[in-house]
């Protein structure tokens, strides 16, 4: 009887809080990332809590990836509810103009990191994506927030909030894990973690850790155990702590399985079977499952969960990687760590800097010369001052940005996209704008790049090349050209093939309907807006590339709106090559499911 009068005193103190009817109090919103989980891999047998969300709450089954199919692009559109055109997050690496000071010592961000995004926000007005979050709009109207999990797309739902006493930041670098600063704790987050009886700081990957190499493969096992540490955190600490300060909270679980694992597993060293489809990647799927469940039921025990909206999504699909094209001159030189015949990392500017006869730098400037047998690892610098780059590229995985920073960019870019157009691996093809018409490639505009960033905008944006293995779901068997780290067989993603834009999304919870197969078109830009929609805050836009309401999805909503399929093709280049995009349009909102050269790209209509 007491715990019910406390209950009902928070319930009056709420509601006069928030400006709501007593019998309403706000809603809490547990939003959880299955990082690189593919929308077709759920399944009852390999994870049992997210298929159950799925079942009995709304499957999103037309769901969407941002493109480029990478994470912090996804993790700023879920973040803000924008496109990439607002938020300039294009990449998980980007190329700024001047270089930032040691330790990063490049005009290369590579911005999946939490320091890195501190030296972005002071870069760019205090905040790189210059758009409002959802967390940041729940703290200011007295939301108890916390984001935990993977470091880098976990920072960034509270981009702005970096000290620690706004938004709990906790990650796999808190106390500088991986070598950075990371984002402190409050003193009473280390105390409570103390009284739960974990450890102060998250454990490594242990054996989880690691890709193996060309000759050894990567790791058998999820990764378990600091996930472990992290759910601890979220279910021994943060949701007691929320429970016991009465406000509503909005929590965002970014779990960096099945992701990591399918990254690193050795179950397919150079083969393209099993990939990404073996046990390990299973377990790591099973893993993400794990942590869910444990989430849903502390919420159960605390008496939380009938007042508690879970949406669980991925940042993109995922792919098995190839590091084959006979067509590559990168492929015939000789490299110490990279099987004979098959491309090192940046094949792609080492093929480039040789036809257009540029000398090749790595990002932080240095002469790369492949026949001597070194390549570029985190993207390169093309001309003869690397200060002050012809071309600048920023790999991606299956995607890779091309940046044109000098005067005669005009001039350039239709002899980059004339290269671009003859290489086996290419798969689509984009042009900024500002660059014109030309053959072979679409204006990036049509694919949402274009608008209030405040980072440079890409000058040509290259989708590389997929197909499918040949199994019965090409979406469960897609292969990728990539300029990434990873071996033949292991996991990638990145490219415009929909088995890396279709993504898994689902909700359950008070204000989503029950055993709802929702047919229209989402993505992840349109989370931000539904759930401000529910918990009644308001996102104040800069720019106006934004995602929708999926009011489809809601108790209080109506019928799925109208939608239908649109298909634009560039015009030929002189070889033939064509870009063809595949999107869908509904609620006025576009959503990209596919784009290349057909027979380069899977699923792909022509």
């Amino acid at each position: 009887m007491q715990s019910s009068k406390f209950a009902a005193a928070g319930a009056l103190l709420a509601a006069l809080l928030f400006g709501l009817p007593v019998s309403a109090a706000p809603r809490n919103v547990i939003i959880f990332v299955a990082d690189g989980l593919r929308s077709h891999s759920v399944t009852p047998e390999t994870a049992p809590a997210l298929a159950a969300v799925r079942r009995d709450g709304v499957d999103f089954a037309n769901s969407h990836s941002l493109y480029p199919t990478v994470t912090t692009p996804n993790s700023s559109a879920i973040a803000t509810g924008h496109l990439l055109a607002d938020t300039g997050d294009f990449g998980n690496n980007i190329f700024v103009d001047k270089p930032f000071p040691p330790p990063f010592g490049s005009a290369l961000a590579g911005i999946e990191d939490d320091d890195m995004q501190a030296q972005m926000n002071g870069r760019y007005e205090g905040n790189y994506l210059g758009e409002m979050t959802l967390l940041q709009a729940a703290r200011a109207k007295g939301f108890a927030t916390a984001a935990i999990g993977k470091h880098g797309p976990t920072a960034l739902q509270d981009v702005t909030s970096r000290d620690g006493l706004g938004t709990i930041e906790i990650d796999d670098d808190t106390g500088g894990r991986d070598g950075g600063h990371g984002i402190p704790l409050r003193p009473e987050i280390t105390a409570a973690l103390k009284a739960a009886g974990l450890e102060n700081l998250p454990p490594d990957r242990g054996l989880n850790a690691g890709g193996g190499a060309y000759n050894m493969p990567g790791p058998l096992v999820a990764n378990v155990e600091q996930q472990n540490w992290l759910v601890g955190v979220a279910t021994k600490v943060l949701l007691p702590r929320f429970k016991a300060e009465g406000k509503p909270f909005v929590l965002v679980f970014w779990s960096r399985d099945p992701d990591g694992t399918q990254h690193n597993e050795g179950d397919s060293l150079n083969e393209l079977t099993p990939g990404i489809n073996g046990p390990t990647s299973k377990a790591a799927i099973r893993n993400a499952s794990n942590d869910l469940q444990a989430l849903r039921d502390s919420l159960k025990a605390l008496g939380l969960e009938d007042n508690t909206d879970i949406v669980v999504t991925a940042d993109h699909g995922f792919s098995t990687m190839s590091r084959q094209s006979p067509g590559s001159a990168a492929a015939k030189f000789a490299y110490r760590d990279v099987k004979p015949g098959f491309l090192p990392q940046g094949f792609l500017d080492i093929d480039m800097a040789r036809a257009l006869k540029l000398p090749l730098n790595d990002a932080a400037g240095f002469l790369i010369r492949p026949e001597k047998g070194s390549y570029p690892k985190r993207g390169s610098l093309l001309g003869r001052d690397p200060k002050h780059p012809q071309i600048a590229i920023a790999p991606n995985g299956g995607t890779n940005l091309i940046y044109l920073p000098g005067l005669n960019a005009k001039t350039l870019a239709p002899k980059v996209v004339r290269f671009l157009t003859g290489q086996d691996y290419v798969g689509a093809i984009f042009v900024n704008d500002a660059l014109g018409d030309i053959s072979g490639a679409l204006p990036m505009s049509k694919i949402g790049l274009i608008g209030s960033a405040r980072t440079p905008q890409p000058s040509i944006v290259v989708s590389f090349k997929s197909w499918s293995t040949g199994c019965a779901d090409p979406e469960m068997c897609g292969v990728e050209i990539a300029d990434s780290g990873q071996q033949q067989g292991q996991g990638i993603h990145g490219s415009f093939g929909r088995q890396d834009t279709h993504n898994f999304m689902a909700a359950i919870g008070p204000d989503f309907k029950t055993g709802f197969v929702d047919p229209a078109p989402v993505s992840n830009a349109d989370w931000a807006h539904t759930l401000a929609h529910i918990l009644g805050l308001e996102l104040k836009p800069r720019g106006h590339a934004l995602g929708r309401v999926m009011t489809e999805a809601l108790t209080d909503g109506g019928a799925a709106p109208e939608f239908h399929a649109v298909t634009v093709r560039s015009e030929p280049a002189a070889n033939g090559f064509i870009t063809v995009l595949n999107a869908q349009e509904a609620g006025g909102e576009t959503y990209f499911d596919a784009a290349g050269m057909p027979g380069r790209t899977l699923g792909l209509k022509p």
